[in-house]
């Protein structure tokens, strides 16, 4: 576990958090990875996981440090892996670059790797500390870990709403509920999402093309749950059947690691009812529709009694413009 920790500790640690933050899309499938080499005179080298069949953050930073790694200590948000891959064991290129001290936030549950890098390198005689900015780390990499302990991908469901609650008017119009700057942030989903899933009625109703048009990043996998009509600018997509813990199995399978779920209403209510969604995110417009006829956010049976009420807590408010983004977890 992690001893005393010094402000130089928390410095590197939040140097190399940042590391990963920008190279989360690239990375994936992989983990995305920070790592920060100190060497003994004070000079950081520094180094991010690359896309797959790239070097590994460590051994980017390792390639920078060069021989000033010898007695340092490097900080990485991830445990070293210990198997060979794409790319060799990082534990095995720690050591051998003659690093003392490992300060890493996390064990690895990928089970190639869970504890077996952290044991390598003891063995080697370094010293290993876990759990400098666990918490932050965790948050970072939470589809990654969902992925690897679970098998599926984390699953986030975007709604947009009225306040009243409605996703369309009676006639099926609903552009455009939201401001611009609630549809960029939509597309800032899709740019950190492996995969977009929207049901083939939504398709059939609005012929999405579920792209990134405005913000940074490649487009997403685009999942169809059912069959898209030929023609449909959502191709080439792959077209998904069964229920939903299955619909998710299979994208685990296929590597997803983060799946945006967005429409319509009674794929919502599929995903939601199974107890399958791991974050909520509600934009909400300063409009009401002010009756009883227009579309609601699910399609389904809901709660008979207000007891049977599906609760969770709110993890952050913001202002979109005239918007609201509100995001919500379940209450585990």
């Amino acid at each position: 576990m992690i001893g005393p920790v010094s402000a130089s500790d928390e410095a590197a640690m939040d140097r190399a958090i940042a590391l990963a933050a920008a190279v989360r899309r690239s990375a994936a499938p992989n983990p995305w990875v920070g790592a920060v080499v100190v060497a003994p005179d004070g000079t950081r080298h520094e180094g991010a996981t690359a896309p797959p069949g790239g070097p590994h953050a460590e051994a980017a930073a390792l390639a920078a440090a060069g021989p000033r790694a010898a007695g340092a200590t490097l900080y990485v948000t991830l445990e070293p892996c210990a198997h060979h891959g794409r790319t060799p064991p990082c534990a095995d290129a720690v050591a051998a670059a003659g690093v003392t001290r490992v300060v890493t936030a996390l064990e690895d549950p990928d089970p190639r790797v869970s504890g077996r890098g952290l044991a390598a390198l003891r063995a080697a005689g370094v010293t290993v500390e876990v759990g400098l900015r666990a918490a932050e780390v965790t948050a970072q990499l939470r589809p990654y870990l969902t992925h690897r302990t679970t098998g599926r991908p984390w699953v986030v469901l975007k709604l947009a709403a009225t306040l009243d609650g409605r996703t369309a008017a009676p006639d099926g119009t609903s552009r455009w509920i939201t401001g611009e700057a609630a549809r960029r942030d939509v597309h800032r989903l899709r740019a950190e999402s492996d995969a977009v899933l929207v049901g083939a009625g939504t398709v059939r109703a609005d012929d999405p093309a579920l792209t990134v048009r405005d913000h940074p990043g490649p487009d997403p996998r685009r999942v169809v749950l059912g069959q898209a009509p030929p023609g449909a600018r959502v191709h080439p997509a792959w077209e998904l059947a069964g229920k939903p813990g299955e619909v998710l199995d299979e994208l685990g399978r296929r590597g997803i690691l983060q799946v945006l779920i967005e429409g319509g209403a009674a794929t919502a209510h599929q995903f939601h009812a199974a107890g399958l969604v791991d974050r909520y995110v509600l934009h909400l417009a300063p409009a009401l529709l002010g009756g009883d006829d227009g579309r609601p956010l699910f399609t389904g049976p809901g709660a008979a009694t207000i007891a049977g009420a599906w609760r969770g807590r709110i993890v952050d408010v913001a202002r979109l413009g005239d918007d609201l983004r509100v995001e919500l977890e379940p209450a585990r």
